[in-house]
């Protein structure tokens, strides 16, 4: 069994990257295949798909799409527009504020929020979205680990570890992951504008959009505010913050129905989910708990205490880069949620303070997610917004610009975390 989820693994990873129009019946292909030679029993299929994902994922794609109908995203793009000199600083400003926003709320809620910014600034200006697109994924999936509601794996830690929102900013008497992840933020800028340097065609707005109807806008900060307080609240069902997002979209949908009397809101809404972007990640959970079930992610874990010898720096260095490694090709939730305890294992038995070793992770994990298409939801979710729009980006495309970002925002992450935690 385990020599084969292996071989299904390899497969199924391989043709995702080679075949990415047929991404989604890749996975589901997959998972039944996980489901059938018995690997995943039929029993367990439901508990590991990350409800709380999807339900986030569904609620927030309607949301958004209420607030693209509402023009506040032109809006926002003739604002940046009006207030830079060039496409560069257009492309560098709406990747930092993709950066802000997905500290505190999912990063692929993120890249759903900003994406139609960068689609608007795009059409106005007649250039190609794709790497503007790629910027804002590889950005918001970067800040994702910055606080506790940033991202999935950010939830994992802070329940794993007993941390609430205020420990990612100060945690024990020393700077927290916040502060890191940051630093490696403004780094990672720099790589964007060695990128982007060439892009000096200067920019002029001659009117700004007037927006419609602003209580989109009102849901969207509803749902940070929401999500941030939920943080709080000790015990809470794991689905908490899917959720939220389902319970605003259904009012933004009643508002349009029963106030606004738009009788074309539910399905036009509904329609503009990407379906096919959840139904791919629910099958790579089928295909990732498959190597939970046969053992194989236990056992590459149980290297490091093989290669480690219980010297930290080399521990703390090999669980940096492997997760990045990793977490390149897996996806990072079901990956870290295996790693806390083997993390917390090491730390005991090494009789350290286990800190470092769990922001190291939670920095290779959720960054190294950049690197490929396929490592992050929020770069699935970009490249879906991408396809719809008639571009289909390869893998060699997509790492031109995610693979230095990424190294420079690691890096720094990997050096800051060692020198304030050792």
């Amino acid at each position: 069994m385990k020599l084969l989820s292996i071989l299904l693994f390899v497969a199924t990873y391989m043709l995702l990257l080679l075949l990415p129009k047929y991404r989604t019946y890749i996975s589901l292909t997959s998972a039944v295949l996980f489901i059938v030679t018995g690997i995943v029993p039929v029993n367990k299929v439901l508990s590991y798909i990350d409800w709380n994902i999807i339900l986030m994922i569904a609620g927030t794609m309607g949301i958004v799409n209420l607030f693209i109908e509402s023009k506040m995203p032109a809006l926002m793009a003739d604002i940046i527009i009006d207030r830079v000199s060039s496409i560069k600083w257009v492309i560098i400003s709406l990747a930092a504020f993709a950066g802000i926003v997905s500290a505190f709320i999912d990063n692929v809620a993120t890249v759903l929020i900003i994406a139609p910014v960068a689609l608007d600034v795009a059409k106005k200006l007649n250039i190609s979205p794709v790497y503007m697109i790629i910027a804002i994924s590889i950005s918001s999936n970067l800040q994702g680990a910055a606080t506790l509601v940033g991202d999935t794996t950010s939830l994992l830690l802070g329940g794993y570890a007993k941390m609430d929102f205020m420990d990612f900013f100060f945690f024990k008497g020393r700077l927290g992951l916040f502060w890191i992840v940051e630093i490696g933020a403004a780094v990672s800028l720099i790589v964007l504008y060695i990128f982007f340097k060439n892009y000096d065609i200067p920019v002029h707005l001659e009117e700004k959009q007037r927006v419609e109807d602003y209580f989109p806008t009102y849901l969207l900060v509803s749902m940070v505010i929401l999500l941030i307080f939920a943080s709080f609240i000790p015990n809470k069902p794991s689905i908490t913050n899917g959720l939220i997002c389902i319970s605003l979209l259904v009012i933004g949908l009643i508002k349009e129905i029963l106030i606004d009397k738009n009788n074309h809101a539910l399905n036009n809404t509904l329609l503009q989910i990407d379906y096919e972007t959840i139904l791919l990640l629910m099958g790579l959970f089928v295909v990732v708990a498959g190597l939970s079930e046969t053992g194989v992610i236990d056992d590459i874990s149980s290297l490091f205490l093989r290669f480690g010898k219980g010297n930290l720096f080399l521990i703390y260095t090999i669980l940096v880069w492997f997760s990045v490694l990793i977490s390149a090709f897996v996806d990072n939730i079901p990956y870290t949620a295996t790693m806390l305890p083997v993390v917390a294992k090491i730390a005991k038995g090494m009789n350290i303070s286990p800190y470092i070793l769990f922001f190291g992770l939670l920095i290779g994990a959720t960054l190294g997610g950049n690197i490929t298409p396929i490592g992050a939801s929020a770069n699935i979710t970009a490249l879906g917004i991408l396809r719809k729009e008639g571009y289909d980006v390869k893998a060699r495309e997509f790492m031109k610009l995610s693979l230095p970002f990424t190294l420079s925002a690691v890096l720094t992450g990997y050096i800051l975390n060692w020198l304030i935690w050792r």
